[in-house]
Order: structure tokens, then C-alpha cells, then sequence
């Protein structure tokens, strides 16, 4: 496999690592998380949009490790408050939170709102990174923001996040099925063709 085949995907979330290589699985691209790259510590996500810090950290694993890097960020964006927790949603209840201190707060938060006014959208932004070459991707999906959690599969926000047209969450589906559906697979899916097309062109 070539080198540039070797993809370095920026996180240190497993359970992202294992949805994006499930999502990668028909494409000759061997993904590394950072778990192998102990010299890379969290880095900081200092951009005010999901697209800025997508490029931060898809720049900083590319200009470290010197393999092709790809990294998304994704927000849950909840209309009753106003597009909160959005870009800080990974810590939304405070620095280094669990998941279920983020669905805490969130329901909390919207505690009072009514079920049929529990509108969102979970939203990704992916950047590959090669050198001079800086590619994205964009995902979106739409849904409810549920009154309890239910289900125990996925991660995050996935036990109350509902998706338009089922009666589950996200994390009530299985990961065939949510692989199909949701704003990660949307951009993943996308981002295959961008990079279809881009190593294509480089003859690699």
C-alpha cells in the first residue's frame, strides 16, 4: 500500500475511529487513529466553526506525522437554543465532561420546552489534509432531541437524538444502520469521492 494510501485520522475517540473505518471499509485507505501516535497529545479546537476546527486538527496530525490526515468536527445544533451546543458540543457541560454529563445538561437545558418543539440537527465537517492540498466534506441530518435517553449503542449525543422518518435514536440502531444514515456517514461519503478523485489524479 502506498504511503499516501496511509490515512491519519485526528482523533483519540475510538469509537470514531471504529465508525470512520467501517464508513472507509471499500476504499484501499488503511486508517490510523491517534491511539498510535502517542506523541500527538488533544489538540487544542480553537476555531469558532466546525470547519476551522476540522482544518486545525486535520493540519497539525499532517504536519507531525507526514502522512495524509483527515478529521471532522460535528455539532449537535438544537433550534430551541439557538444552535447550542454546536461548535462546543463535546464540551458542552464543562472541560473533559462523560457523555452523559452532556446529555445531562442538554436535557436539562431544554427542560422546559415541549416535545414538539425539540428541533436539531447533528451537523459534520471533514478536512483532508495533504500538503498543500485541503479538502472538505459536509453532513447533515435532522431530527428530535428525545425527552429521556434511550438506547445503548453509538456515543455522544447518540441516546437522544432522533432522526426524522424512525422512532429511534441513534443509539437504538445498529451500526450497519446507523453507517447508512447519519451526518458522519453523509460526509464520509462525500469526502470517498473527493479522495476517489484526488488519488486518482496523483496516480497513487
Amino acid at each position: 500500500m502506498s504511503r499516501r494510501r496511509k490515512l491519519v485520522l485526528a482523533t483519540h475517540n475510538t469509537h470514531k475511529e471504529q465508525e470512520m473505518k467501517s464508513l472507509f471499509y471499500h476504499m484501499e485507505i488503511e486508517i490510523k487513529g491517534l491511539g498510535h501516535y502517542p506523541e500527538i497529545r488533544d489538540i487544542e479546537e480553537s476555531g469558532t466553526t466546525l470547519r476551522e476546527n476540522a482544518l486545525i486538527k486535520a493540519r497539525t496530525v499532517h504536519k507531525i506525522t507526514g502522512n495524509p490526515s483527515l478529521a471532522d468536527d460535528t455539532g449537535l445544533e438544537v433550534n430551541a437554543l439557538s444552535g447550542a451546543p454546536g461548535v462546543y458540543s463535546a464540551r458542552y457541560a464543562g472541560e473533559d465532561p462523560s457523555y452523559e454529563d452532556n446529555i445531562n445538561k442538554l436535557l436539562n437545558d431544554l427542560n422546559n420546552i415541549p416535545e414538539n418543539n425539540r428541533r436539531a440537527q447533528f451537523r459534520t465537517v471533514m478536512a483532508f489534509v495533504d500538503g498543500d492540498i485541503e479538502l472538505f466534506s459536509e453532513g447533515v441530518i435532522k431530527g428530535d432531541i428525545t425527552l429521556v435517553a434511550r438506547g445503548d449503542s453509538g456515543f455522544g449525543y447518540d441516546p437522544i437524538f432522533q432522526p426524522d422518518s424512525t422512532f429511534k435514536t441513534f443509539a437504538e440502531f445498529t451500526e450497519e444502520e446507523k453507517n447508512r444514515v447519519s451526518h458522519r456517514a453523509i460526509a464520509a461519503e462525500k469526502m470517498k469521492k473527493i479522495l476517489e478523485s484526488y488519488f486518482e489524479k496523483e496516480n497513487i
